[in-house]
């Protein structure tokens, strides 16, 4: 499956700013299951010095400055991906606490199972997530009923947290976003030991007929890869309740969302914070027969 993505960044200003450095992660990653065909990165003032890099993660990102004064400043990411395969399925007898054992052995993995200021050890958490890890459980039965509970116990809200709103806020009132909800599925599995990342990415926001618009769909969206012992990524979205979904489009991953943070940096400007607006448009570009998919509307 084809798709096209527009995802426009603008910040508009009472005064000029003089001058700003940025760090974008707008380019979707190639993986096994996902071909990235096309990808510009349009910035608006032109950047003064710009260069594209890999980090750690693998993840490619942009780094750019604009040194003209100003006070509109727009980035717009257009992509072309195609959805190949995400069939590796993981073996489904492999425990979870094998995948803790291959964590303690892997020094890879060891980025994915630490706390970080967004994923936090609480003890309430870590006691919501033992409820679906009874020793000895197969580790894809146990994360798939922990992304349901979650998807079932909390409701999406788009104007009840922040960026900044700490996971534990978001465990005591049951409300938030996709963001929230991913650091709060890392924060349950890494309580075990089990490794995990955090994904960065994009819904499709104009289904065909039949099919339910997903939760997160018009903008960046979040979920979460748990590691099997067999050394297989496990998708799961919580905001959604889907596991291992078939079209998600992936564009970074790291220990948290500040790992990849679509676009961020400095400015030195004498006015107010910008007034933000992000629009993200995902369009399929060949059509299919409609998937049978839970209801994800509450």
């Amino acid at each position: 499956m084809k798709y096209r993505v527009v995802h426009t960044t603008t910040y508009e200003s009472s005064m000029p700013v003089m001058m700003g450095y940025h760090l974008a992660h707008l380019t979707p990653r190639d993986t096994p299951g996902q071909r990235v065909r096309s990808h510009d990165l349009a910035i608006s003032p032109e950047p003064s010095d710009r260069a594209s890099h890999v980090d750690a993660f693998g993840n490619r990102f942009t780094y750019f400055c604009i040194e003209a004064p100003h006070e509109v400043f727009e980035v717009t990411a257009r992509s072309e991906v195609e959805i190949i395969s995400r069939r590796r399925f993981a073996d489904p007898t492999l425990t979870w606490e094998q995948s803790v054992l291959r964590a303690t052995s892997d020094p890879l993995l060891a980025d994915f199972v630490v706390y970080s200021d967004y994923v936090r050890h609480d003890e309430r958490i870590a006691h919501y997530a033992r409820h679906s890890f009874a020793a000895g459980r197969p580790l894809l039965d146990a994360v798939g009923e922990l992304n349901q509970r979650i998807f079932n116990d909390f409701v999406y809200d788009a104007g009840w947290t922040t960026v900044s709103t700490p996971v534990e806020q978001v465990f005591e009132t049951r409300r938030g976003v996709c963001q929230d909800f991913a650091h709060l599925l890392l924060s349950c599995v890494r309580s075990l030991g089990i490794p995990a990342r955090y994904v960065s990415g994009y819904l499709e926001n104009r289904p065909l007929e039949g099919e339910e618009k997903l939760e997160g769909a018009d903008a960046s969206h979040a979920w979460v890869s748990v590691m099997s012992a067999d050394g297989i990524w496990i998708d799961l979205d919580p905001t959604n309740g889907l596991s291992e979904p078939s079209s998600h489009i992936t564009v970074a991953w790291g220990r948290d969302y500040n790992d990849v943070v679509p676009l961020r940096g400095v400015v030195t400007s004498p006015g107010e914070p910008a007034a933000l607006s992000v629009s993200v448009e995902v369009e399929r570009l060949e059509q299919r027969t409609p998937p049978r998919r839970q209801r994800v509307t509450r």
